[in-house]
């Protein structure tokens, strides 16, 4: 008997010694982990080990954060624009069930609990820490990085949030008219698992908190389409001619309509500045279709005192749309070179140059006449 009780002694104070080694984990996880804030500001602890020791899971729930997004607003946009893009962040998650996973029985005190742990279990499809960065998978849409990754605290089941994530982007002069995806992968955590705590944690001071929450990950990349619009798209495609100083010159200019739809009634206008002038600034194109160019003459005068230099003259091509509206191309930019002009004689230069002939004819009869004499 006496050697039975000793092992016994000996199991009691094993098990006092593990039960000690434990709370000192505890002790250790509680300190040096950081506390996780639920919906009702409740600092939940993430514990690792002793999570499961000092903790009872009654029931298990199923199902995740499903997060869509929707672009606010015309999702159609022009050629050369700088747009914000507010984006609508959805999450539809539901809970699909719930699976006991420990029996309460008869004792109050543990039904307490398990309904308390079944209300935490409501919040698994609440999305939590988003991290939202839109990218643009294409050169002729710029994602101006100032704001491009946006942050959201929580999103909940079934609500809209108070304010949308909001994007500025580039779309290039260059840009073909069609759909463009845009990219926005979204980073976020969600309740995995709530467990109910024990009286155990009240000797360790962290009184407070009936239950435990563990988080988990998740990434998903939505795609937001934006749509750039058709419309015709004018660039020059050959300059002739020079100017000369002090003189006036025709400039051929070719204009190609590079756009997908047809310019009506198109007109061109250049316009120059001093020590440059035109005589018709305005001129009639005519419509254009896609691929389609027309050339237009401009006589331009430059002043003898101009600069011998490359001018860069401005254009523009006014012309209506397929809503029939007047609309006006970008600045379309024409080099034109300046020459100096060609060196004349002048009538003064002439009529001494006519003197100096006749005299030397003059001279070349005295001397003949000399000779004939002698």
């Amino acid at each position: 008997m006496s050697g039975t009780g000793d092992r016994a002694g000996i199991r009691r104070r094993l098990s006092f010694s593990a039960l000690t080694a434990i709370l000192v984990l505890f002790v250790l996880a509680a300190t040096m982990l950081p506390a996780v804030a639920d919906k009702d500001n409740n600092e939940d602890i993430d514990l690792l080990l002793p999570n499961y020791i000092f903790s009872t899971n009654y029931y298990d729930s199923f199902g995740t954060p499903e997060i869509y997004a929707s672009l606010l607003g015309d999702p159609e946009f022009e050629r050369g624009e700088t747009v914000h893009l507010n984006i609508n962040l959805v999450n539809k998650g539901p809970i699909y069930g719930f699976k006991y996973d420990t029996s309460v029985g008869t004792d109050e005190g543990d039904h307490s609990l398990s309904l308390k742990e079944l209300q935490y279990e409501t919040r698994r499809t609440t999305a939590a820490g988003i991290d939202a960065e839109l990218i643009s998978g294409t050169p002729f849409i710029e994602v101006k990085p100032d704001n491009s990754i946006q942050t959201m605290e929580s999103l909940f089941p079934g609500e809209i949030p108070e304010h949308p994530l909001t994007f500025t982007i580039t779309i290039s002069n260059k840009a073909p008219a069609g759909i463009y995806y845009m990219q926005l992968p979204v980073s976020y955590q969600y309740q995995s698992q709530v467990r109910m705590t024990t009286n155990n944690v009240v000797r360790l001071g962290l009184t407070g908190r009936d239950h435990i929450t563990q988080y988990a990950s998740a990434n998903k990349t939505l795609l937001i389409p934006i749509y750039v619009k058709a419309s015709p798209q004018f660039e020059v495609t050959d300059v002739s001619g020079n100017l000369v100083a002090g003189e006036k010159q025709t400039i051929d200019v070719t204009y190609k309509n590079t756009g997908e739809v047809t310019a009506e009634d198109a007109m061109v206008r250049m316009v120059v500045m001093r020590p440059l002038s035109i005589e018709q600034s305005v001129l009639r194109l005519g419509s254009m279709a896609p691929g389609e160019s027309r050339t237009a003459s401009f006589n331009i005068v430059a002043d003898s005192s101009a600069v011998i230099k490359t001018y860069g003259i401005d254009s523009e091509i006014k012309y209506y749309d397929e809503q029939d509206e007047v609309t006006l191309s970008d600045n379309l930019k024409v080099s034109v070179p300046l020459r100096e002009a060609e060196k004349k004689i002048g009538a003064f230069m002439l009529s001494v140059f006519g003197v100096m002939v006749l005299l030397l004819y003059l001279l070349v009869n005295v001397v003949r006449n000399l000779k004939k004499y002698k």
